[in-house]
């Protein structure tokens, strides 16, 4: 079969807008929850959020582009900018009719959606903009990025709740390992800090309503009580190995394995033996053609909740049978929060870095032990250690389990 490698990376994320300084983030267990800034809480029992910080818009778009495009295609456009250039693309690529993009979302334009509805509430029918289908729609960061980059190939968006950029990647993983194109934008956008939907998860009790972010989002803690939402996206530039080779790209790592399933169980919670997610992390090293003990490191989906970590652990354990004890698993959503749709691109990204750094990003946070989650988190502080396969799990709302597995690169 087709090999198929990343040659660029590109993030907007709570802890940095820009690969580099989201893996120093990592590197240094840096935390980006805080106090929300984007609307006013006093009527909200949440008060946390990831928010994505410092991010110059203007540098990256006209002030048209910044009316006409929902944040979550703006993080897409920007992310996906950083990837290509990374990726040695300044312009449309030659080969654009085998190149194509693969962009997921959980929830897509809901700020645009929540400014409609209260412009017709407001002004009438007559006032709701042309534009706010198009911003709304969870298929425009893929179809404006293509546009961006004259990209013809396969265009798709995957919504998949939290799996959705995880899917994306796999998908487009396997359309390049199949042969049907050659290069693939692929990753996640999500910008879900608004007053509806948080009213929404609120309402749900999916998430944290304390005050101090060092105890927010706390993965396989005892003390978990929900989860912090966060904002974001990540992209990555997959693309066929000889391909990469003929024009001398820098390989950041390779994708090796891909396995998705569903619970079909019920819309919000998981199978509470794991038994679902365990056959998308089986499917995958099936699809790698590795053994699980060939797993170093699993990148967890770990949000903070009580059943998702808990079935989480059990789902690695089944998968795994008593390699799970040796592996280490951490989760990275103490770091970013949950960044819906864009988690599972972001902690690709985080993964592919670990590799490449022969370094264990580390649970921060954590305090309590909790038996139910017995298994290696490496808490608070993170290991230096040669790896050399890592999995990246994402589990989504409606019952949807992806798991990608990457190797490191050694020429």
């Amino acid at each position: 079969m087709r090999r198929v490698v990343i040659t660029g990376l590109g993030a907007v994320s709570p802890i940095g807008n820009d690969v580099e300084t989201v893996w120093k983030s990592i590197e240094n267990g840096a935390c980006g929850i805080g106090l929300i800034t984007h609307f006013d809480t006093s009527d909200y029992k949440v008060k946390l959020a990831a928010e994505v910080k410092d991010l110059d818009m203007e540098a990256y778009f006209s002030k048209r582009d910044l009316k006409f495009n929902d944040r979550f295609t703006q993080f897409a456009r920007i992310a996906a900018k950083q990837a290509m250039n990374d990726a040695g693309w300044e312009s449309k690529p030659e080969d654009a009719a085998r190149f194509g993009c693969m962009i997921g979302s959980g929830i897509g334009g809901i700020e645009s959606i929540e400014t409609a509805s209260h412009t017709l509430a407001q002004k009438g029918a007559s006032r709701v903009s042309p534009f706010f289908i198009p911003m709304a729609l969870a298929n425009l960061a893929a179809g404006q990025v293509a546009i961006d980059w004259g990209l013809e190939g396969a265009t798709s968006c995957v919504v998949t709740a939290c799996a959705a950029g995880s899917n994306a990647i796999g998908e487009a993983f396997h359309r390049i390992r199949e042969n049907h194109e050659d290069i693939m934008l692929a990753g996640g956008s999500e910008a879900a800090i608004t007053p509806l939907a948080m009213a929404g998860f609120q309402s749900m009790r999916a998430l944290h309503t304390g005050a101090d972010p060092n105890r927010a989002s706390i993965p396989f803690d005892q003390a978990r009580s929900g989860f912090v939402m966060g904002e974001g996206a990540g992209i990555l530039v997959l693309e066929e190995y000889e391909h990469a080779r003929k024009r001398h790209a820098r390989i950041y790592g390779e994708i090796v394995g891909y396995g998705s399933s569903c619970d079909a169980h019920h819309i919000t919670a998981p199978l509470e033996d794991g038994s679902g997610g365990a056959r998308a992390m089986t499917c995958a090293l099936r699809d790698a053609g590795i053994s699980p003990e060939d797993i170093d490191y699993i990148n967890a989906h770990g949000t903070s909740t009580n059943l998702n970590d808990k079935t989480e652990t059990k789902a690695v354990k089944e998968a795994f049978q008593d390699h799970a004890y040796q592996l280490a698993m951490s989760s990275t959503k103490g770091n970013t929060g949950h960044l819906l749709g864009a988690s599972g691109a972001i902690e690709a990204i985080i993964s592919i870095k670990a590799l490449q750094e022969g370094f264990i990003p580390p649970t921060i946070h954590y305090e309590q032990a909790d038996p139910e989650c017995d298994l290696d988190i490496v808490a608070n502080k993170g290991r230096h250690q040669d790896i050399h396969y890592a999995m990246s799990n994402s589990l989504g709302f409606g019952g949807h389990n992806a798991s990608l597995i990457f190797k490191k690169w050694e020429d």
